[in-house]
């Protein structure tokens, strides 16, 4: 059976300060960790968590993935950015345009993300959290469509999107050009396998669809660390 996208795990110097952060801006709760990490977890039970792993490692660059944000409206917009720099956001530059009607943040650990204008219909009816947002070819779309067994809802200039069959936050790659990747990435997807799942012959199916193991290997907590094509790091825990 396919593992799952149990998690978008990011790497924080302050796990705690960052949970708190992203709980007060989303809305979200609190949930058991499966290890030494912080979680919290949407209302929304079809829905992926947030670990926040410790990390003494600094930012380096952009990230290759920043969580685009949802708004009802003007006011909704203002509010939700209020709310993040109220509990210690920043303004940032990235090189938006004066006219563009997103705005544009860092959490605390200097992670982007942006406040998306309400009306966006690329973004409708997805929830709190309208994307992940990455930087990445088409390859890499076309992999986790199958990896996740999620369909493609956008393909087109070598830009990709998907979204779980059960709907709710879409993932997106933004096609060439790639920026370099600087060192580990701070934010990357955690799978679990179902609990009756044959773990090797999943990875082997991954490796089938041009992932990579990593020199990690195998802890005593039962993750394997891989690659995606892009050379992105993701894990595959089993399911405890």
């Amino acid at each position: 059976m396919t593992s799952h996208l149990f998690a978008i795990c990011c790497h924080a110097t302050r796990p705690a300060d960052l949970a708190r952060f992203w709980s007060g801006v989303l809305g979200w709760k609190p949930a058991d960790d499966p290890e030494d990490g912080i979680t919290i977890a949407s209302p929304d039970t079809a829905g992926f968590r947030i670990r926040f792993l410790p990390s003494q490692e600094p930012k380096v660059g952009q990230n290759r993935a920043h969580f685009d944000l949802t708004s009802t409206s003007l006011e909704d917009q203002r509010q939700i950015v209020a709310r993040a720099l109220e509990l210690g956001g920043t303004h940032i530059d990235v090189g938006q345009l004066p006219e563009d009607k997103h705005v544009v943040l860092a959490d605390p650990d200097g992670n982007e993300f942006c406040v998306i204008e309400p009306g966006n219909t690329f973004l409708a009816d997805t929830g709190v959290i309208g994307a992940l947002a990455c930087d990445g070819t088409q390859e890499v779309g076309y992999f986790w469509s199958k990896a996740l067994r999620w369909p493609l809802v956008w393909d087109q200039d070598q830009e990709t999107a998907i979204q779980s069959p059960d709907g709710g936050t879409k993932i997106t790659w933004g096609g060439p050009p790639v920026a370099p990747k600087t060192g580990t990435n701070r934010l990357y997807f955690e799978l679990v396998l179902p609990a009756d799942a044959e773990g090797e012959a999943e990875l082997d199916r991954l490796l089938a669809l041009g992932a990579t193991r990593t020199d990690a290997g195998e802890g005593d907590s039962g993750r394997t660390m891989m690659l995606d094509p892009d050379g992105n790091e993701f894990s595959v825990r089993r399911h405890r």
